[in-house]
């Protein structure tokens, strides 16, 4: 038994060899294979945690590229905006530019012109329009201080070339009278008379520069400051002159007698200008209970309502004259009319008239009136006061009187610079004229005689006073 057992155990162990290393192979094997799974398994493990982060670092890009194209979004939304902006600014740029700029600098002389706005004012850049619209006030005030820059230059030169060429015609006026007092000649009278003409252009220039208007007269009855202002217009013929007044010695205190004639030389030359040269310009003298009016009516192609506006500024005195404003030829009578009210008192305006043109009024207050000497003579030019059949203003008489004064002789040159009688042709006033210089002399001649008793004829064409 016990050989049988051993050679069992000898076959056995002959035969557990092999199987031992199987065995140990399989266990090795084995091992192999666990640590290759174990390594797969961390490989896996590996891999799905790169997974993982790649799956996170996908999410981050996706992410990322969506933000990139949000933000590629907004930049296009703000590019759109900037460009749609930028096209607005230019818009406003180029309306500021072409619109708002030249109707505001043409409010500067007619206020109620309207200066527009921003295109877009409801749904518009605040901050672009507070930018235009201090560009604009900055034009503004630029283009004010370079006017009044050169207005001031330009007052300064016309004043003093005013101021030269008034001297010198001044010295004309003087020298034609002492020769008309040896020569008869009528062309001195016409040189006279266009000598007139350009001394009433250059006071007006004088007024209009600041200066003064370069003449003093002594307290002067009214009517004859109209027959004065007559013979300083180009049309002097066509103006009829009706004296309505109460006192024929109503006269225009000395201080306002000059500008009052320049005035009323304005008003009569724009009558002429603007009317038909066969047409009647009508003067009315009146007297009212707080002063006198002079009333001009022509009979020319009116004025518009904007041009009656304007004028009544301009004759107002307080609207802002400047002489580059005037027009081309300067259009300068009713801001000469204005600057005159305004310095001395007295008022003027215009409205349609009835006879179809333009009506001025001239309005002289009772401060600047008074009542000139009886023993002074009145000139024989001037036209007498007619009786009203009813009072045309209210009666009364709140004149101021004046104290007599010591007689004077008897003037015995009643000439005057008005060329002709009312009515007539350039031959008859020449002829009326050399009738009146005729008759002058032949009383200057008479007065150096002695007087007969019944005293010296009058000069043949002149009404005695």
């Amino acid at each position: 038994m016990v050989e049988i057992v051993l050679a069992l155990l000898a076959g056995a162990a002959l035969t557990a060899g092999p199987l031992l290393w199987s065995v140990r192979r399989a266990v090795r094997t084995a091992r192999a294979a666990t640590r290759r799974a174990a390594e797969s398994e961390n490989r896996a493990q590996g891999a799905e945690v790169r997974a993982r982060a790649a799956e996170n670092r996908a999410r981050t890009g996706e992410e990322r590229a969506r933000g990139a194209e949000a933000r590629a979004h907004a930049a296009e939304a703000r590019h759109t905006l900037a460009e749609a902006r930028l096209a607005a600014a230019a818009r406003e740029f180029a309306h500021l530019a072409h619109e708002r700029l030249p109707a505001a600098a043409t409010a500067l002389t007619h206020p109620r012109t309207p200066v527009p706005g921003p295109l877009d004012t409801a749904g518009g850049d605040e901050e672009l329009h507070r930018a235009l619209d201090a560009v604009l006030a900055a034009a503004v005030r630029a283009a004010l201080a370079e006017r009044e820059r050169t207005d001031a230059a330009a007052r300064a030169a016309l004043r003093g070339a005013a101021s030269k060429i008034q001297a010198l015609l001044i010295q004309v006026r003087s020298l034609l009278e002492e020769i008309q007092l040896s020569v008869d000649d009528p062309r001195l009278l016409a040189l006279d008379f266009r000598n007139e003409l350009t001394l009433r252009r250059v006071q007006s220039l004088a007024v209009l520069s600041g200066a003064w208007p370069g003449m003093t007269r002594e307290d002067s009855p009214l009517a004859e400051l109209c027959v004065g202002a007559q013979s300083r217009v180009a049309g002097y013929a066509r103006i009829e002159i009706t004296n309505h007044l109460r006192e024929p010695r109503l006269a225009v205190a000395a201080r306002a007698a000059e500008p009052v004639a320049i005035a009323l030389a304005e008003i009569l030359g724009n009558a002429t200008a603007y009317s038909h040269p066969e047409t009647r310009v009508v003067v009315a003298v009146e007297q009212g209970s707080s002063g006198a009016l002079v009333v001009v009516d022509d009979m020319g192609v009116g004025m518009e309502p904007d041009q009656l506006e304007r004028a009544g500024e301009l004759l107002d005195g307080q609207a802002e004259v400047l002489l580059t404003e005037l027009g081309d030829p300067p259009q300068a009578g009713f801001a000469v009319i204005g600057l005159l009210c305004r310095q001395f008192g007295f008022g003027c305006r215009v409205e349609p008239s009835p006879y179809g043109g333009v009506r001025a009024i001239l309005r002289l207050p009772a401060e600047l009136l008074t009542l000139t000497d009886p023993a002074a003579p009145l000139s024989a030019l001037a036209p007498r006061p007619i009786t009203q059949s009813a009072p045309v203003f209210d009666a009364g008489d709140a004149l101021p009187t004046r104290k007599r004064r010591a007689p004077r002789a008897p003037q015995q040159d009643q000439t005057a610079t008005l060329p002709a009688p009312v009515g007539t042709t350039p031959d008859r006033a020449r002829s009326a004229w050399s009738a009146l210089q005729s008759g002058t002399a032949a009383g200057r001649g008479a007065a150096a005689r002695p007087a007969s008793p019944q005293g010296p004829a009058a000069p043949e064409g002149v009404d005695t006073p």
